[in-house]
């Protein structure tokens, strides 16, 4: 009851604030943009959470509270954040927007994406955000994040998307293939949070930033709603979700540059793996081995081309690639296995 009691506090802390009272007709003397602004942010934010967690303690060391940001997935209290926001939870705590303190529960965790499933029950809440579609977005295209940056709940950040398919690693461990880069601000806190295209819909998962201050420098990154209506429903229905690879690591886009290939390079693979099976092999010293140009006879420039093709190909199936290695190529077909499950 004591660690209860003080995730309570934490949540009560700055967070029991509703929704900002907006009005129902926005003066006039505003521009179209900013009433169109103004009735984006009323329409989203009552779906957009503010989360509290008490993390497991280390040991001879007291537990932390840490907060984030997460959107309401569907009526059934589903909410969509970050695995980073509530690994190693000891309890978690979510602020609806009309206030109401709740207790979460976990779903599914899925690492390999940074993003996790939580559950409230016995209580109301409102509908979940639309979907859009993160494939067809352009390079400076608006975007709008909602969260709690710095405990801050309901704000608001705008900005642009600044490029695609950007490779990022989060919380030191896991590396995301197809990210979308903004210069929308982002903080500690909004982890977690939606972002959102000028319609309001969905079109991404805020989790991440580069900073050497550890706040907002102008480059954060979201996880594609691509990649959140395919992980979300797997995790609702059996708390994992597939992570689709051959068990090869890609090395950095600079090795491609720097060794004059165009395609990715392997910079080395896992024992036993499919790919170590197939005989592929990765850099050794300034030698490069291994180079993947195309997948299903799809040519492959960036990471997040890979991983959509394996995607499409699917856990248990065979993907059709070719490999340059010394000037000469050679087709393979090597079984796609579930990285999450390895």
């Amino acid at each position: 009851m004591r660690g209860a009691s003080r995730l309570l506090l934490l949540l009560l802390f700055g967070c029991m604030s509703a929704v900002p009272a907006q009005s129902e007709t926005p003066p006039v003397s505003l521009s179209p943009m900013e009433n169109a602004t103004i009735a984006l942010f009323r329409n989203a934010a009552p779906s957009v959470v503010h989360i509290a967690v008490e993390k497991q303690p280390e040991p001879s060391k007291t537990a932390d509270g840490e907060y984030g940001s997460g959107f309401i997935w569907d009526r059934a209290g589903h909410i969509v954040t970050n695995t980073h926001v509530v690994r190693d939870a000891r309890s978690i705590g979510v602020v609806l927007p009309k206030g109401n303190l709740v207790t979460a529960e976990v779903v599914g965790l899925a690492p390999q994406y940074d993003i996790a499933v939580l559950r409230v029950r016995n209580t109301d809440v409102p509908q979940g955000l639309p979907l859009g579609d993160s494939s067809s977005l352009q390079i400076g295209q608006s975007v709008f994040a909602i969260g709690n940056p710095f405990g801050l709940d309901q704000t608001l950040t705008t900005g642009v998307v600044s490029a695609l398919k950007r490779r990022t690693v989060v919380d030191g461990r896991h590396e995301i293939a197809d990210a979308i880069q903004i210069d929308a601000a982002i903080n500690p806190g909004n982890s977690g949070g939606p972002l959102l295209d000028s319609s309001g819909r969905l079109i991404g998962i805020n989790t991440a930033i580069v900073s050497s201050s550890g706040t907002s420098s102008g480059i954060g990154f979201a996880v594609p709603a691509a990649t959140v209506e395919r992980v979300v429903p797997e995790l609702i229905q059996s708390g994992h979700a597939t992570f689709p690879g051959i068990g090869a690591v890609i090395a950095p886009h600079s090795a491609s540059v720097l060794h004059h290939v165009r395609g990715l390079v392997v910079a080395r693979t896992l024992p036993g793996s499919p790919a170590s099976r197939a005989g592929l092999t990765g850099l050794e010293a300034d030698r490069v081995g291994d180079v993947i140009t195309s997948a299903n006879g799809v040519p492959i420039v960036t990471l997040a081309d890979f991983a959509q093709q394996l995607s499409k190909t699917g856990v248990g199936n065979s993907i059709r690639m070719t490999i340059a290695r010394g000037g000469q190529t050679r087709d393979v077909s090597i079984q796609v296995v579930d990285e999450a499950a390895e």
